[in-house]
């Protein structure tokens, strides 16, 4: 028998780097059997490093999954152009006084799978953590523990590709929750087409409203204002211990601390990857349960970031998240408010108008001879039709005006 045929390069990869419609989420690493692994490019995004050998079967893996070339679909009885499937809508917050404080927003999504590995629903979470040796960076990790989970718990605002260590999670027979970003979910959404064990061993993927990956250097940005040398830095965490809470770093001598309007607003913010900037699905539309800080609004509509006890948004998308929100709520885990679909808006604002122009900045890739994803069955269209002309036409002929001067991570 013949061994199978080996590919040098994969298509799919190449095109989308070629794009720069790369997440780096990691999947394709996840299943090449090690003919690509993730690094750190310049300015610090995870991107895919591909040394040969990769299958063809691997690279059906990687054209049917990669978020960069197709993002999966959403489905359900009631989708809103902007926020996707649910079926309900609800604000609240973990009665656990200390997963509350120490996760983002109420500590919704850390009570939840807390829950879910006490139930026996799920063995372990597949989910990012602070890396040891550089704080300000992730690592994947799979916890087993309550107390993993809520060590692991905040938001994390640096590259991650938890994908990365999918086949290894599917060849370990555990029952997973995986926790990603919502192209991460979307790529293991579409691997599930066609490898069976994914619906098997992960009953449950949870996502988050995400306002784009910003590169190392955002973190490095925020360093650099604090005075601190990262080399040094031995504590490194973006918010939290409060809501929305100050991003804080430590080295063995100093300490510093921003609030999170200065380190996402001036620093982090500036630096996100430009896949993220015409994303068209990120509310986590692919996910059982999504999350989101449930911001009040200033007198002009505007989020207010002042500091306030914990408040998250929770919106069940499918039958499996309504089954464990139900549960988490007769088990005593959260405490929860009813919502409206139209009260989203008011919390997240920014999500709403980046969707709306989504059309617009795609429409100006082929234009310039670009790549862009595929992207049907995601409101794309019904969205654009809140936009404003202006604004729209606006977006479109400075989304090819950056992209000819190879500037679109300053969209």
């Amino acid at each position: 028998m013949h061994a199978p045929r080996q590919l040098t390069r994969s298509p799919t990869v190449d095109r989308v780097l070629k794009g720069e419609l790369c997440s780096g989420c990691g999947l394709c690493a996840g299943v090449s059997d090690g003919a690509i692994r993730m690094q750190a490019d310049p300015p610090g995004y995870n991107r895919p490093a591909t040394s040969g050998g990769l299958t063809p079967a691997g690279e059906r893996k990687i054209a049917s999954a990669c978020a960069g070339a197709v993002v999966e679909p959403w489905s359900g009885e009631r989708i809103d152009p902007y926020w996707g499937p649910w079926r309900r809508v609800l604000t609240g917050h973990a009665l656990d006084e200390t997963i509350r404080f120490e996760g983002s927003s109420g500590g919704v999504i850390t009570a939840l799978l807390a829950h879910a590995l006490q139930s026996g629903l799920i063995e372990g979470v597949v989910h990012v953590a602070p890396d040891p040796d550089h704080p300000a960076r992730n690592v994947t990790a799979i916890s087993h523990t309550r107390a993993e989970v809520i060590a692991r718990s905040g938001s994390r605002y640096a590259p991650s590709s938890p994908l990365e260590v999918i086949d290894d999670c599917l060849e370990s027979g555990q029952r997973l929750a995986f926790v990603g970003k919502p192209c991460d979910v979307s790529a293991l959404r579409r691997l599930a087409r066609i490898d069976e064990r994914v619906g098997r061993q992960f009953p449950l993927m949870i996502s988050f409203f995400c306002g784009g990956v910003p590169s190392h250097a955002g973190a490095g940005r925020i360093l650099a204002a604090m005075g601190l040398e990262p080399s040094e830095v031995t504590e490194f965490r973006y918010r939290g211990r409060g809501w929305p809470g100050n991003c804080v770093a430590a080295t063995p001598t100093r300490r510093g601390e921003m609030t999170y309007a200065e380190s996402w607003g001036s620093h982090l913010s500036k630096e996100v990857q430009f896949r993220c900037k015409i994303c068209p699905d990120a509310v986590g539309g692919a996910a059982d349960i999504a999350c989101a800080d449930a911001w009040h609004g200033d007198e002009d509509g505007y989020p207010s970031f002042s500091e306030e006890p914990g408040r998250s948004l929770i919106m069940s998308r499918t039958p499996v998240g309504e089954g464990l929100l139900e549960s988490a709520l007769e088990a005593g885990v959260l405490a929860v408010r009813a919502a409206s679909i139209d009260d989203v808006e008011r919390m997240q604002p920014a999500q709403a108008r980046r969707k709306r122009l989504v059309l617009a900045r795609t429409a100006a890739l082929p234009l310039t001879l670009q790549a862009r994803p595929r992207m049907a069955g995601l409101g794309v269209a019904a969205a654009a039709r809140r936009a404003r002309p202006s604004e729209a036409i606006q977006n479109l002929f400075g989304t090819i005006r950056r992209v000819l001067q190879g500037r679109r991570s300053r969209l």
